[in-house]
């Protein structure tokens, strides 16, 4: 598997450098870059799969001449996994983009960008293979910084540059308190190998553990977007080039994911208090009702699917969250339940938020707008495009067959188990989670029904909507290989299952396949068949035959199927754009029911003809939802921060004696620290 690994990167580095190679032709350019990428993410599929059926972790290292520093890597079953699901995102994406760059062709440097998104997709695999927490810091940090150029593409745009800059301060604030962590488990063991980690000589006292449990908390849900670190997803995510788009939000933010699964269930072995899981599960569940509350006010397509990558990151860690508390009461079967859960809808979101992501660049593609209230009647013109997004849509709104679903559903049937737990307050607050997690799946169904129904369906509402074409062959490949996938992986938990228990068995300490799948695998059981099961095959063919029953039944009865084409009534009125229903008064109902939340702010000028003051000329409209956590949060640390480099700035006073004067004080007060 080496060999394999070598191959990797390989593809990756010739997708780095030779573009760089080919000045002057664009086209060539961005076919290498994109054509190296696919042969980078397919090794990395297989390498995925290799690792996830591996008896034993593959391991491989190279010394460096920087003290700390080794260029270790182990692919074990948590580690493929993730490596599996960068490079099917990445594949799908790859193929998206020789289509895509067209579009960027005239307005960005494509060489750049084609190296730029290559070395983004290999410092996102080492992140996940890193044996060594300063390889890892280094991975990620390269990962980081290439997504902040890849985001700052068209930086002639003062929109664009404000997102790269917001999300360039996040991304470094979460990667200090990661720094932290590993420094604290550093302390106790005097190495950066993750090995002695997992087996320090001195186990970390409690409050140190407690310490990296917040550390760890921090930085990594900074990068996967948790409330109330969320606020940079909605900048960075609409205006990135939206393959780049569909990577973030499919992978990037789940190496986060990792992270935790990594510092918890395996560095500590899985050992720690409940009322970390229950943290866990409090910001997972108001990451999802929120982040779905605050997508569904929206109109703006891209931004509305990042702030459903805060929703789905609080459902994956809902999961978690139930495993984590489950493990701490010595419930192991439930415990693997709630990992196998997380796990499954990692891999589930990756896939529908990229398909979604790079259907909303089709539009983009075909419209040039992210508007939605600009779209209209698309269906028609981009069929293709209007079958995958509605494949994402339904996942996403866990609908069955869809994958989706399936993970939602497990999700579900861990928290409604708490009733094992001793403790009176969770077996009340998991089934409330439960509750909310329910309230988050009808928003999601109410915002895509919206998100499908105001881009696609009725009359164009634009000139560049009545004009719009079908995207590229390439485009609509990439967006059907996820699709398929999200069908697949919903039809068939009978391959999935199998293949996360080789992942959740040495963390949770307990293998669980068996007990999940039950009929030879034809049903979900989550641990005892008695309690609740599920058959998605044949939940699948039931809705496959009753589409067919219906459609046979209407030939028999009705005849032989004829299309007539006439106008839609509408009492005796020619029908116009203007009658349709817009996103803002789709939404209004639940504006109104959460407007506590929300605090909308409202704004209408009428202008009335000069003859009359009963008839109005003009109506302007400005409809503003509130954003609470930069006002309530951000907006005040960053004015404390202000005024206090704002007082702290006479220090530099520009004197050369002075600034001596303080590296003098600075080093005597080191020496005497030492003494």
């Amino acid at each position: 598997m080496l060999n394999l690994l070598w191959l990797l990167l390989g593809g990756y580095g010739v997708g780095i450098l030779l573009p760089l190679c080919l000045p002057g032709r664009p086209g060539l350019q961005q076919l290498t870059s994109n054509v190296a990428a696919i042969v980078g993410t397919s090794t990395g599929v297989i390498l995925g799969l290799l690792g996830l059926t591996s008896s034993e972790p593959v391991t491989g290292s190279l010394a460096s001449t920087i003290p700390l520093l080794t260029f270790a890597v182990r692919l074990d079953p948590l580690a493929a996994f993730f490596v599996l699901t960068i490079s099917l995102v990445g594949l799908a994406a790859s193929i998206y983009a020789i289509g895509y760059l067209q579009h960027f062709e005239e307005r960005a440097s494509t060489d750049t960008l084609g190296a730029l998104f290559n070395a983004f997709l290999l410092c996102m695999t080492f992140v996940v293979l890193a044996d060594n927490a300063f390889f890892f810091l280094l991975a990620w940090e390269l990962m980081s910084l290439l997504s902040y150029f890849l985001v700052v593409t068209e930086h002639e745009k003062a929109e664009v540059r404000y997102a790269g800059l917001f999300y360039l301060i996040m991304t470094h604030i979460g990667t200090a308190f990661i720094v932290v962590a590993f420094l604290i488990f550093f302390q106790g063991t005097w190495s950066f190998s993750f090995e002695a980690f997992r087996h320090p000589a001195q186990p970390l006292p409690e409050g140190m553990k407690t310490l990296v449990f917040l550390m760890a908390l921090l930085g990594f849900g900074t990068k996967a977007g948790i409330i109330p670190l969320h606020v940079w997803l909605p900048y960075a995510h609409p205006v990135a080039p939206s393959h780049v788009s569909a990577v973030m939000s499919g992978v990037m933010i789940k190496t986060a994911i990792y992270g935790l699964i990594r510092v918890y269930f395996d560095f500590f072995g899985g050992q720690f208090p409940w009322w970390w899981g229950f943290t866990v599960l409090l910001l997972g569940t108001t990451s999802a009702l929120l982040g779905v509350m605050y997508a569904l006010m929206e109109h703006d397509l891209k931004r509305l699917l990042a702030f459903h990558s805060v929703e789905n990151i609080g459902i994956i860690l809902m999961g978690l969250g139930a495993g984590m508390i489950f493990q701490a009461y010595g419930l192991r079967e439930l415990a693997a339940l709630g990992l196998l859960a997380g796990l499954y809808h990692t891999i589930n979101h990756a896939l529908f938020k990229a398909l979604l992501f790079l259907g909303a660049g089709s539009l983009l593609y075909a419209t040039h707008t992210r508007n939605m209230e600009e779209y209209g009647g698309l269906l028609r013109r981009m069929p293709w495009t209007g079958i995958f997004f509605l494949i994402g849509a339904v996942s996403i709104s866990a609908l069955p067959p869809t994958n989706g679903f399936v993970s939602e559903w497990l999700v579900f049937q861990t928290l409604f188990l708490s009733f094992q737990i001793p403790t009176v307050f969770l077996k009340l607050m998991l089934p409330i989670a439960a509750a909310i997690l329910a309230l988050t799946g009808v928003l999601a169904l109410t915002c895509f029904a919206k998100a499908f129904g105001i881009s696609f369906l009725a009359q164009p509402r634009s000139t560049h909507a009545r004009h719009a074409e079908e995207v590229p062959v390439s485009m609509r490949t990439g967006m059907g290989i996820l699709a398929a996938l999200c069908v697949a992986l919903g039809v068939a938990p009978m391959v999935v299952v199998p293949l996360l228990d080789q992942i959740v068995a040495p963390l949770a300490g307990i293998s669980i396949a068996s007990k999940v799948l039950a009929i030879d695998g034809w049903a979900l059981a989550p641990v005892n068949v008695e309690f609740s099961s599920l058959s998605t095959p044949v939940l699948a063919l039931l809705l496959v035959a009753s589409a067919i029953l219906g459609l046979g039944l209407a030939v028999v009865l009705g005849g032989r199927l004829t299309t007539r084409r006439s106008k839609s009534w509408g009492c005796g009125i020619t029908l116009t754009p203007r009658m349709e229903y817009t996103a803002t008064g789709f939404v209004q109902p639940i504006k109104r029911v959460f407007s506590t939340i929300y605090q909308p702010t409202v704004k209408l000028e009428t202008e009335f003809l000069a003859e009359s003051r009963y008839f109005s000329k003009r109506r302007h409209f400005e409809f503003h939802i509130e954003p609470i956590f930069e006002k309530y949060l951000y907006d005040p640390l960053v004015a404390f921060f202000g005024t206090l480099a704002d007082r702290l700035k006479v220090i530099q006073a520009g004197s050369l004696h002075l600034y001596l004067t303080y590296m003098f004080v600075t080093l005597i007060a080191l020496l005497l620290l030492a003494v």
